[in-house]
């Protein structure tokens, strides 16, 4: 298990064939396009090479990794994980060994036999994009769409406190090469559904704050989905919700999942660690963004919650 810079990464690429490029699991945007990227990068290469057919990819981004999905009976001599931390991330079905890993996850777990990653890039499509160009050259527009996608959506369209100059500098080269930049902020940033806009009512009418708003916590039921007529679509991004209340150094956003556990996304100010409040359930991630799943129904999982919060912040 290793760790290699992007020239070694494009030169071990360049010697592999028949490649799968697995996502995470409940797939977002940096995943998936990052992944679609590379992908592409790779066919240009040559190479025959696929996306992992993740069961959870949403509605929102199959026009855009739809093509890159494995035909049925592929067999990989080689499998390469995109923006997936640890193996705990590993998409339902998936398993086995991993022959490379590319990541910006400062909690990633070197479970690849070579891992490239910059836990200081804001997404995993900045170092997809130095790759893509250490591999093949250049870039080309569709791998530019995609990169825009991964990098937008991973920084809430470069408003949330990951965004750096490697950000803007990366978003800048993109649209340099092509990058359809008002398209994707339609799709991604402007426009939402009428159900979307519904829960997100009802989210913020069940939020609670506690330590005078410096804690904020935001419930999202089975219940509010089916009401509402939600997908899996409308659920993009309500981790940012609890963030828009004024004084909030956390935001727990609790989901709850069919199975009776919770799903938990956890967002923070730079004085206090999400990484510290996820880890105590098992989860991982960023300092000021982080995640879990707590075998607990909604509100068992914030009483938990809320006390680990009170420890960490002491």
């Amino acid at each position: 298990m290793g760790s290699c810079n992007v020239l070694q990464a494009a030169k071990l690429l360049k010697e592999r064939n028949q490649i799968l490029l697995v996502t995470h699991k409940n797939p977002d945007g940096d995943t998936l396009c990052s992944a679609a990227a590379l992908c592409h990068a790779l066919r240009r290469a040559g190479k025959k090479a696929y996306l992992y057919r993740n069961g959870q990819i949403t509605e929102k981004y199959l026009p855009y990794v739809g093509s890159y999905l494995a035909e049925d009976g592929f067999v990989p001599a080689c499998v390469i994980t995109v923006d997936l931390a640890t193996e705990q991330l590993f998409p339902d079905g998936f398993s086995g060994k991993v022959d490379f890993c590319v990541d910006h996850h400062p909690t990633n777990s070197f479970y690849a036999d070579e891992t490239l990653v910059f836990p200081d890039r804001s997404s995993c499509g900045e170092i997809v994009m130095s790759l893509i160009e250490k591999l093949c050259g250049n870039l080309v527009k569709e791998e530019a769409d995609l990169l825009y996608i991964a990098v937008s959506t991973d920084t809430g369209c470069f408003q949330y406190a990951n965004t750096n100059a490697k950000t803007f500098s990366a978003a800048s080269h993109l649209l340099a090469h092509g990058a359809d930049n008002a398209s994707a902020n339609l799709v991604f940033f402007r426009q939402v559904s009428r159900a979307r806009v519904q829960l997100e009512g009802a989210v913020y009418s069940a939020m609670t704050f506690h330590r005078n708003n410096a804690v904020v916590v935001a419930t999202v039921t089975r219940e509010m989905m089916q009401h509402f007529s939600a997908t899996e679509d409308d659920c993009d991004d309500l981790a940012s919700l609890t963030g828009r209340v004024k004084g909030c150094l956390v935001g727990i956003t609790i989901r709850e999942l069919e199975n009776g556990e919770s799903k938990i996304s956890v967002r923070t100010s730079k004085d206090v660690s999400s990484i510290a409040i996820c880890s105590v359930f098992g989860g991982g991630g960023h300092e000021m963004a982080a995640g879990c799943t707590i075998p607990a129904e909604p509100a068992r999982a914030k009483e938990l919650l809320l006390a680990v919060v009170d420890e960490v912040m002491k």
